[in-house]
């Protein structure tokens, strides 16, 4: 199904539009909603992987933000220090899952896959992080991991190598990580100002879009497929959005970091036979656009905002590995030069490799 585009009611469009996205779930319902990765043929090997321990488990964490001023722009290196240390457990679950996942995919390991599904099964044994989060900040992590985790479990759930018991663990592990970070934001959209409306509500779409197509909720799925309608929604006539354009010298950092879930949602929606890059006539194109514009000339946004931005030494994962699927539809020769020169397209939020 190409070009439809969709937003439930809870997200402010018309009760037209949330029934037509009803009846797009309904038909994945009755067929098992897909990821990127399904029907592609990965030969097995036993190619050798050493697998990490998994990382110290707890139910909750404790992070606060390590931004200092109002604009959320300014990092203070020692909240960023203790920032760190208070997510690491997380965090490097999310990077070690995807790691291993990628592997599989590239050699076919066995012994990689068994890892991802070790990691994760250990993970939910644990009900690790599955707490309400104490701090806004501490939600985050708890999002980022879900969709680095979910992700990488899409990459290796067709692989044959996991137990009909650690699939139901790993789902059931998702779908309580998936509820929490819905209540978050789903609270949060009471307040217009709010974090429930900038790219961390695309973050949690991508989180709990990806644990529905894990777990074959197409609720879930619809969930994140609103918190991409929303997103495009929000992009203006110049591609900009206005949200992240607020964060002054991060701002063509964050217009970045907002495209990527975006463009995996999007990704995810192909797998499904539903066209999201027509949404909006198109608004996600602009979005790269002027993301690719500002990657070229910073001084794009620096006239927009008044603030010289914060650009990387070196474009890599975070940046330039959501165009990896996007210029496969979409062919960009600048995108495709920055593909080529990135010293890797990685990135453990979303599952590590991008979809191609």
């Amino acid at each position: 199904m190409r070009g439809v585009g969709l937003v439930g009611m809870n997200f402010g469009r018309d009760w037209l539009v949330g029934m037509t996205m009803a009846a797009v779930c309904a038909a994945a319902g009755a067929e098992k909603l897909k990821s990127p990765w399904d029907g592609q043929t990965v030969s097995l090997t036993d190619a050798a992987y050493t697998c990490p321990y998994p990382p110290p488990f707890a139910k909750s964490m404790d992070a606060e933000s390590y931004y200092t001023d109002a604009n959320h722009s300014i990092i203070d290196e020692a909240k960023r220090d203790a920032f760190r240390k208070a997510t690491e457990a997380p965090t490097h679950l999310g990077q070690w899952a995807g790691e291993a996942a990628d592997a599989y995919r590239t050699t076919g390991s066995r012994a990689a896959a068994a890892c991802v599904y070790s990691l994760l099964g250990a993970a939910a044994e644990a009900k690790a992080w599955t707490a309400t989060m104490p701090t806004g900040q501490a939600t985050y992590e708890q999002k980022w991991m879900l969709s680095g985790t979910a992700m990488a479990y899409l990459k290796v759930r067709m692989s044959g190598l996991g137990t009909p018991e650690q699939d139901k663990a790993i789902q059931s592990w998702l779908g309580t990580l998936a509820d929490r970070i819905k209540d978050y934001v789903d609270d949060k959209r009471k307040n217009p100002n709010s974090d429930a409306w900038n790219n961390h509500l695309y973050w949690a779409g991508l989180a709990v879009a990806a644990s529905g197509v894990a777990r074959n909720d197409a609720r879930d799925f619809k969930w994140g497929v609103d918190a991409y309608q929303t997103g495009v929604g929000e992009i203006q006539p110049s591609g900009v959005l206005m949200r992240e354009l607020g964060r002054a010298g991060m701002a063509l950092h964050y217009h970045l970091y907002a495209l990527a879930p975006l463009i995996m949602i999007a990704e995810l929606g192909e797998a499904n036979g539903m066209d999201l890059y027509a949404e909006d006539k198109g608004a996600i194109h602009r979005l790269v656009t002027i993301s690719e514009a500002g990657l070229k000339d910073p001084g794009i946004f620096k006239k927009a905002t008044g603030v010289e931005q914060n650009v990387p030494d070196a474009i890599s994962g975070a940046e330039i590995g959501w165009a990896v699927p996007y210029v496969k539809r979409f062919p960009d020769a600048q995108l495709s030069q920055w593909i080529a020169q990135a010293k890797t397209t990685r990135f453990w939020q979303w599952g590590g490799l991008p979809p191609e």
